[in-house]
């Protein structure tokens, strides 16, 4: 009689070989390439967040180790268990609302925050809750939240501008040519351009990199009502809405309609309980990135691409595990390179989410008004512009509904 361990462990090894027989150069190149654009495009908001938080230089390297392990984990597992494409990452407008939320907070209410929105991921994954919770906030209010969280940093394009012209205007023109020519590769010809013109024009160190394997730091958290609601709750909106709604919609589209999601909210939120401590502030579906690794430039056999999500898994754990170097070379760029950077990554984003928010005429005054109250940066005890955006808006869009007109008594 055949055991169960037998069994077991002939599946493995036959899971295996059908690893090795999937594996393609294309498919381990966009695993690669989307790493590289993910990391490029985004690491330098989530600087900006840590360093909001008061964090020192050892922990940034904590959050940057944590997040690539996550992602890593997530990815390779992910994708290996469904045989699908699946990208987990971390969230890009979580990072960004961070950054501008988290001035004056300490680093044990920052992991305090991230806890709390693991825990709501984790429930909201476990109940099968996402589809129900993201439909009772209208998305035009969604996307206008975000753009309003988002617009300091295409601002700051142009603030960098002042400070460093031919370096930001190099920038510029790389972003719109390669915009026209190769937009996937857009953001990594912007970072190559910055690079090289910073290098030429001695603009930063590179003997300041340190290359040594990074070593995580454990924070105790603490936690703050009003920060919870002010910072938490956003931030589990943010990457629910902007996040996991288009990465979902990137798998269907891509010929994965039958993926159940509610397995990954879940594992989203387990990783990001157990990295929060770490700094693992979130973890979600990827849109952007997901694009690569689910088209046919991947493999043009839709059932063998998930070896880019394997390969993904992979390179975000080499990357985690040297967050040293990838912190340290950052660091030694000069700030209105990594502030460009960031807004130029971040400008497609941006458009979107205002096209989003004002193309139904259902929804644009109280779009508007969620726009505007968010990115003004108000802060009502002590609870941040983001969450009272949101709640202003859907007052807005509940006293502006319109009557159905009362029938004309001619007509009856």
């Amino acid at each position: 009689m055949v055991s169960a361990k037998f069994v077991y462990k002939f599946y493995n090894v036959y899971k295996m070989k059908k690893l090795i027989q999937d594996m393609s150069l294309s498919a381990i190149s966009a695993g690669f390439i989307a790493v590289l654009v993910g990391f490029a495009s985004a690491v330098a908001i989530v600087f900006q967040a840590a360093q909001a938080a008061g964090a020192s230089h050892e922990m940034i390297v904590s959050w940057v180790w944590a997040l690539g392990i996550g992602m890593g984990v997530g990815c390779l597992g992910l994708s290996w268990y469904y045989r699908r494409p699946i990208i987990i990452v971390w969230s890009t407008p979580g990072a960004a609302l961070l950054a501008t939320s988290l001035a004056g907070v300490s680093i044990e209410q920052a992991i305090g925050i991230f806890l709390f929105v693991a825990v709501l991921t984790l429930i909201t994954g476990i109940s099968g809750w996402f589809d129900t919770l993201t439909k009772r906030i209208p998305l035009p209010l969604a996307s206008a939240m975000l753009a309003g969280i988002l617009l300091q940093f295409g601002l700051s394009i142009f603030e960098s501008f002042a400070i460093a012209p031919m370096l930001v205007g190099v920038m510029l023109l790389s972003y719109f040519i390669s915009k026209r020519l190769i937009p996937r590769f857009c953001i990594l010809l912007v970072l190559i351009t910055g690079t090289t013109y910073a290098w030429l024009t001695d603009m930063f160190d590179l003997t300041a990199i340190e290359i040594t394997t990074a070593t995580p730091v454990w924070v105790s958290p603490t936690f703050d009502l009003s920060l919870l609601i002010g910072v938490g709750l956003p931030l589990f909106i943010v990457t629910m809405t902007s996040q996991n709604l288009p990465g979902m919609a990137v798998l269907k589209s891509s010929g994965y309609a039958q993926q159940p999601i509610s397995p990954i909210i879940t594992t989203s939120g387990a990783l990001n309980l157990i990295l929060a401590p770490f700094g693992g502030f979130s973890f979600n579906l990827a849109a952007i990135t997901a694009a690569i690794c689910t088209s046919d430039e991947a493999h043009s056999d839709p059932a063998k691409r998930y070896i880019a999500g394997v390969s993904a898994g992979v390179f975000n754990i080499i990357a985690g595990l040297g967050a040293t170097v990838v912190v340290s070379l950052f660091a030694a760029f000069p700030a209105a390179l990594i502030a460009t950077l960031a807004g130029l990554a971040l400008l497609g984003t941006i458009g979107a989410s205002l096209f989003s928010s004002v193309h139904n005429p259902q929804y644009r005054d109280a779009a508007i008004v969620t726009f505007l109250v968010t990115a003004s940066g108000v802060s009502l005890f002590d609870v941040s512009s983001a969450f009272w955006g949101l709640i202003i808006g859907m007052l807005t869009l509940l006293f502006s509904a319109k009557r159905q007109p009362m029938p004309n008594a001619n007509q009856q």
